[in-house]
């Protein structure tokens, strides 16, 4: 039996404009897939997609679309990953199916990926681009987290790192440059780094020019995110980076990032999950992969006006379990 398919796109106002290395966001475009089995039991799923690829809440609906009629209620996972490349579009549909089997079977998905039981992480909060100005304010409004996460780009850098390092002294540090950076940049800005206790460097150099890694012997961890997609990604990381960003966007969804995770951390290379942004529905398939990671960031829902209903509830920096009427 066929299962109806629902998909609706979605726009989900942010607090405030958000900027990273090349692109600022008002409010944040959505895909949210919904799977109904023959006796109205519903697994939803949610994508942002992968803007800098060109995806879009339509064009990921229209590869949802396109394999519509091959869904079925014996439909697996391993099927999905035969029916949809990585991205967006797989991405929503497989965490709609993690959520419909765990809804069906009563067995939570947690359990069903193989997890130990599920416990509250710590997530890094972050602080996008602005003027210095902007960013001593949103550092004085989290001083109190432990783990701060500071946009960077090619001239704005280590001053608003340090602002961040005055209004939150005791926080642990890390920045993400979304691909602003060359080598010799890093090299000039290292010691810096090291004086304000930067814990890692995220994505400093383009992906496809990740060579300019090669022979690097970086003090501060180097952490891939643009450069890592998915487990055929992973060999051609290994002596660059020291750590991968897992993104279900990126790589297609739950199923793929847990084998992500597990292969990334078989090569040596430690683990983060971070997101595209969204709504607590996208971050709670993210939740089961980041109970392997050393690092999280799952602030998504934090940078929105909004939420879903049964939202997953942040304190402190930490985030808790997602609600089994939420997903999973």
């Amino acid at each position: 039996m066929t299962l109806r398919l629902r998909i609706s796109e979605e726009r989900w106002p942010l607090q405030e404009p958000f900027e990273i290395a090349g692109q600022v966001m008002i409010e944040l475009p959505l895909l949210l897939v919904e799977l109904t089995d023959r006796d109205g039991v519903v697994g939803r799923g949610e994508a942002a997609g992968v803007d800098y690829d060109g995806e879009t809440p339509g064009s990921m609906r229209r590869q949802i679309e396109s394999v519509a009629s091959q869904l079925h209620a014996a439909t697996t996972s391993a099927d999905l990953a035969a029916l949809l490349p990585r991205g967006g579009a797989r991405n929503a549909l497989d965490c709609a199916w993690w959520d419909l089997q765990a809804k069906r079977s009563g067995v939570p998905a947690w359990i069903s990926a193989g997890l130990q039981p599920m416990r509250p992480l710590l997530t890094a909060c972050t602080i996008g681009l602005g003027s210095l100005c902007d960013i001593r304010r949103r550092a004085r409004s989290l001083s109190s987290v432990p783990l701060i996460k500071v946009k960077v780009d090619g001239s704005r850098h280590v001053d608003w790192i340090r602002v961040v390092r005055e209004e939150a002294p005791l926080a642990r540090l890390v920045i993400d440059a979304n691909q602003s950076w060359t080598r010799a940049l890093i090299e000039d800005l290292m010691p810096e780094l090291l004086a304000l206790g930067v814990e890692f460097i995220e994505q400093p150099v383009m992906r496809g020019q990740d060579d300019a890694l090669d022979g690097l012997r970086s003090p501060i961890p180097i952490v891939a995110d643009e450069s890592c997609t998915d487990r055929d990604s992973l060999q051609g990381l290994l002596n660059r980076y020291q750590g991968v960003n897992i993104k279900l966007d990126k790589c297609g969804g739950l199923t793929e990032a847990l084998a992500l995770a597990r292969g990334a951390q078989a090569l040596g290379l430690d683990v983060m999950v971070g997101n595209m942004c969204g709504t607590s529905l996208g971050m709670a398939p993210a939740f089961l992969v980041a109970q392997l990671a050393r690092w999280v960031d799952l602030d998504g829902p934090l940078l929105q006006k909004e939420d879903r209903p049964d939202a997953m509830r942040y304190v402190q920096g930490t985030v808790e379990q997602p609600s089994p009427t939420l997903w999973g």
